[in-house]
């Protein structure tokens, strides 16, 4: 008897698809026969993933374009949902981002407001609407929160991001007392260096100054990632992770990096 839980037929919900970590799950997730309802703020990526995997793996999808900063585009997106994938058994809350290196004295307010909307409240509104879905349909469901190794501890110029990350990792302890007599697991996936379009992000589109992140270290991929979230979404029911770091080899934390070459 096979130990893991077959996701075939399951409805899984990923946001922030249209890259990265949240592409990767998709495509994850697919290959493993689950439905896919998935959304970001580029449809344009969102189709072409959602024919890619469609065409592949013949499941059931639905996509949006949605900002998950907004309330309103949220709910309007799990309002529309059609009924056929409207019993979500697993949402993968990735939305999120960087914005800047700076000392927090010399911080953009501005990138304040986008990490802190989209990190913390972003996955709030959809973590509370999507365990309601759960809830009312008594469906064993899990939430999967993807966080950071910064939410571990500062790092210079990333005190407001890291606080965010922080609060994903107690919000995600919280959710999971609150949720702890109810069929729904919580976990938070807490990756170290990951090469995706995350730097490019945090650095307003400077490539070269992104490359040099990952420079003399082999990084995580997406697709890593993926696998962990995979791995955590088919233990059996009665097993939850609650909280897994993973970093590169060469990295032990946020500040410990070994990079050959140096």
């Amino acid at each position: 008897m096979d130990y893991f839980r077959s996701l075939r037929g399951k409805n899984v919900l990923v946001t922030g698809a249209s890259s990265g970590i949240g592409e990767a799950c998709v495509k994850a997730f697919a290959r493993e026969g689950a439905n896919l309802i998935f959304c970001a703020r580029n449809i344009d990526k969102l189709k072409y993933l959602e024919n890619e995997i469609t065409d592949k793996y013949r499941v059931k999808t639905f996509i949006g374009k949605v900002d998950v900063r907004s309330l309103e585009q949220v709910n309007h997106f799990l309002a529309s949902i059609p009924d056929e994938l409207s019993k979500i058994d697993i949402l993968v809350n990735n939305a999120g981002l960087a914005l800047g290196l700076e000392k927090f004295y010399e911080g953009d307010p501005d990138d304040w407001d986008t990490m802190i909307d989209t990190n913390i409240k972003g996955l709030l509104y959809f973590s509370k609407n999507v365990a309601n879905i759960m809830l009312k349909n008594n469906t064993r469901g899990h939430i999967i929160n993807i966080g950071s190794i910064a939410g571990l501890g500062a790092y210079p110029g990333g005190a407001v991001y890291c606080a965010t990350k922080a609060a994903v990792r107690i919000l995600t302890d919280g959710m999971r007392i609150d949720l702890v007599d109810k069929p729904i697991k919580v976990s938070n996936i807490a990756p170290g260096m990951t090469e995706t379009n995350f730097s490019n992000t945090r650095f307003h589109g400077d490539n070269e100054r992104a490359k040099k992140v990952y420079k003399g270290i082999k990084p995580l991929s997406a697709e890593d990632i993926a696998e962990i979230v995979l791995f955590t979404a088919k233990l059996p029911e009665h097993v939850q992770i609650g909280e897994l770091t993973v970093t590169p080899l060469h990295q032990s934390n946020s500040m410990v990096i070994f990079r050959e070459n140096e």
